[in-house]
């Protein structure tokens, strides 16, 4: 795994994604409830404070949760939620370790179908299904992991150029039209349960109207 990826826009960040397994991992990990790029950035700021040019599974996994804490809570903070997140890379790496002795490439190098891929990433700990999917498709589109099917098992994320998610970037432009369609399903979602709040209320309001015509005893 030795490629060029433009997901932090930050040419040493994307440098330790594009060669590391791990750091690509914990930055899909991180994506969540913070911009795209501040989430990418996290695993080269990580690695930084830690002193080292990579992250290294077995090394986090031990790492006192306070201490660990504590250097993604150092300004600027790695997440907006650095003690949650240290906690939950702790978690991942100790996985790793586990199951796969602390190769976070092992996850996909023997997996022969997009299928099975899929499954042992959802296995992974803080990866449900859509974040599974997406990182299926980032290995799939820009990381040459192609088993059997990883299109289809990466679902909607799999379709070529649909700029849906971090799978589809690949420069700022790119990235311009992944933030676009996440914002268009924001408003869309929100428009939606407004919708439902409004017909709930109508209906309320519909049935304390019956109740106020109904004769008492």
């Amino acid at each position: 795994m030795d490629v060029t990826l433009h997901l932090s826009q930050d040419a040493e960040a994307d440098e330790l994604l594009g060669r590391s397994p791990l750091a690509a991992l914990v930055g899909m990990l991180l994506d969540q409830q913070v911009p795209m790029e501040w989430a990418f950035k996290g695993p080269r700021t990580i690695a930084d404070r830690l002193g080292a040019d990579d992250l290294d599974a077995q090394d986090i996994a031990v790492q006192d949760p306070e201490a660990f804490a504590a250097l993604l809570s150092d300004k600027p903070a790695v997440h907006r939620y650095p003690g949650s997140m240290a906690k939950r890379i702790q978690q991942l790496c100790q996985y790793l370790v586990e199951h796969y002795d602390g190769d976070a490439a092992a996850v996909w190098k023997d997996a022969d179908t997009g299928k099975e891929l899929l499954r042992r990433l959802e296995e992974l700990p803080g990866f449900g299904r859509q974040k599974a999917q997406i990182f299926l498709a980032l290995l799939g589109k820009q990381l040459g992991v192609r088993p059997t099917g990883w299109r289809e098992a990466a679902g909607p994320y799999g379709e070529p150029k649909s700029f849906r998610s971090v799978a589809d970037i690949t420069g700022p432009e790119s990235l311009g039209k992944v933030r676009a369609h996440k914002q268009e399903m924001k408003a869309a979602a929100k428009a939606a349960k407004a919708g439902k709040a409004a017909k709930a209320g109508k209906a309320g309001k519909a049935g304390k109207q019956v109740e106020q015509q109904e004769p008492t005893d």
